[in-house]
């Protein structure tokens, strides 16, 4: 069974567990919380379980560190939504391994009685390739926020979006190095330690 929780992204000269929005875990929940990765320039990734981090977290976090920040929402080490925001407000959001992102978000018919006879159907494989398409649709938007969003992060080299986009069409088993290589091509300095 793969990692389900968050992946949060964000740069400061202390240790990211110190930032206010953690202050309401108790102690037995902050000791869920781990460095995942660290990157030179005070860039880190913490690895949290699933209910320690909330949506309007993101805000206050880029607010305390005054600096962009991200976090991966991550479903059993197989799809990760990704959002970031800058210190202007600018939000941007992509899916990673998109084909799985594709089949959970399909329309189920609104008479749909057995989930699992659906999912062999050729209209269930319709329904997939119809959202697959919608989503496709956003990815140049979604590469073009990313993008902004790092050069926002005062990264030295501006990406290329056709790499972002082709990293966003692409598939990994674990989700996690896919997010890692986002922010490696994204242009963040390499990551020192893994911790996972």
């Amino acid at each position: 069974m793969g990692f389900s929780g968050h992946l949060v992204f964000a740069c400061s000269n202390r240790p990211l567990l110190e930032a206010p929005v953690f202050d309401s875990l108790d102690e037995e929940l902050k000791a869920t919380v781990h460095t995942w990765e660290s990157r030179s320039g005070g860039w880190q990734t913490l690895q949290t379980e699933s209910g320690t981090w909330d949506d309007a977290d993101l805000p206050a976090l880029v607010e305390w560190s005054s600096a962009p920040a991200c976090v991966a929402e991550v479903s059993d080490s197989s799809l990760a939504l990704v959002t970031g925001l800058d210190t202007t407000g600018q939000r941007w959001q992509a899916w990673l391994n998109l084909d799985i992102a594709a089949s959970l978000l399909a329309e189920e018919p609104e008479d749909l009685e057995d989930q699992l006879l659906w999912l062999d159907t050729p209209e269930f494989h319709e329904a997939v390739r119809h959202k697959r398409a919608e989503l496709d649709a956003e990815i140049l938007a979604d590469a073009e926020g990313a993008v902004a969003w790092a050069a926002a992060a005062g990264v030295p080299v501006t990406p290329e979006t056709a790499r972002i986009e082709e990293l966003l069409r692409s598939h990994e088993t674990f989700v996690e190095d896919l997010f890692s290589t986002l922010l490696d091509q994204l242009g963040f300095p390499q990551a020192t330690q893994a911790l996972t």
